[in-house]
């Protein structure tokens, strides 16, 4: 949790892109990798939110970002699932809703079929970048 608020989206495209166009990886490769990435990063978030739980509003980090958190929060309580899926394509936000969707108590089945799903519809978007990129450049 937390990786992807110091390692740029643009990064993982970049070095993706220079492997797949350099014949180094394959998309079967990369992109099984990059959703298995992505659900362990958002699951690691999710479960230390889950066991943090209120305990997080006490948090130096979440005092000083109390406005945002607590707007953050009522959004992923309302919009559950939508906060889940739009969250992993929103690069400020992607670190943070895993924790805070955990510290709102969803059940862990719910939170993980719908991570599930978003990261599979991230990766192959991944996919489709790198394809793209590969073909502009090439």
């Amino acid at each position: 949790m937390g990786v992807g608020l110091f390692v740029s989206g643009v990064i993982l495209l970049s070095v993706c892109t220079i492997l797949y166009a350099e014949q180094i990886a394959t998309l079967e490769q990369m992109l099984p990798l990059a959703f298995l990435g992505a659900l362990l990063s958002d699951h690691s978030g999710y479960y230390i939110g889950r066991l943090m739980g209120p305990k997080f509003h006490h948090t130096t980090f979440a005092r000083k970002r109390a406005t945002i958190l607590e707007k953050a929060e009522k959004n992923i309580v309302k919009y559950g699932p939508f906060a889940i899926f739009f969250g992993r394509f929103l690069t400020p936000i992607r670190s943070i809703v895993p924790l805070l969707t955990g510290v709102s108590g969803m059940g862990r089945l719910k939170y993980s079929a719908y991570d599930c799903v978003s990261c599979t519809v991230w990766a192959l978007c991944l996919g489709l970048l790198v394809v793209g990129l590969d073909k502009l450049w090439g």
